[in-house]
């Protein structure tokens, strides 16, 4: 890791992550800091980006993030995860590529180290809400609504509201009589 990247990280965690949250009217002379120490972290940031208060990223070099996205307050993401554009997300949302073997019952689950991350795709103009949990591997399809507490352990369709733990569809954004494109 370069000096660089270590010092932004630092600014980050030491000092821009503290700032308050965009709600509050002096919060938004953060957000343009949050951005402007996280665009040089991240694998890829779009414009508009808002990360807000205490989101935790780790080193930030496996995070993609399109346009006029949010990482909310307090959320935390691990491991390779891209995020699309217009992408709202609430507090406390946690997006988890990573986990721990299992597999050997000779030997504790504590000793047998990290199976290989399984990259989190949230495509463009998705709401996750406050508390979701996304686990490794997963894919949120555009347009896709995930309800507040959600597990998410599978695929989401495009256009679909997912509620629970498991997560389920619950209904569909679709309108009758319209066709989707792509």
């Amino acid at each position: 890791m370069g000096l660089s990247r270590v010092v932004r990280l630092l600014l980050y965690y030491g000092f821009a992550t503290h700032l308050p949250a965009s709600d509050v009217s002096v919060g938004r002379l953060a957000q343009p800091v949050r951005r402007a120490v996280c665009r040089r972290l991240f694998r890829g940031m779009g414009v508009g980006v808002n990360i807000e208060r205490h989101a935790h990223f780790g080193s930030g070099r496996e995070l993609s993030i399109g346009d006029h996205s949010a990482l909310g307050i307090n959320c935390r993401i691990s491991g390779p995860v891209d995020i699309g554009s217009y992408v709202m997300m609430g507090p406390d949302v946690m997006i988890l590529s990573r986990r721990h073997e299992i597999g050997r019952v000779d030997i504790p689950m504590a000793l047998q180290g990290e199976a290989e991350a399984r990259r989190v795709v949230v495509e463009d103009d998705v709401w996750i809400g406050a508390r979701v949990i996304v686990l490794a591997g997963v894919r949120i399809g555009r347009g896709s609504v995930l309800g507040a507490g959600a597990v998410v352990a599978r695929d989401v369709p495009p256009l679909s509201v997912v509620v629970g733990n498991p997560a389920r569809v619950i209904r569909t954004r679709r309108r009758e009589g319209i066709l989707e494109n792509g």
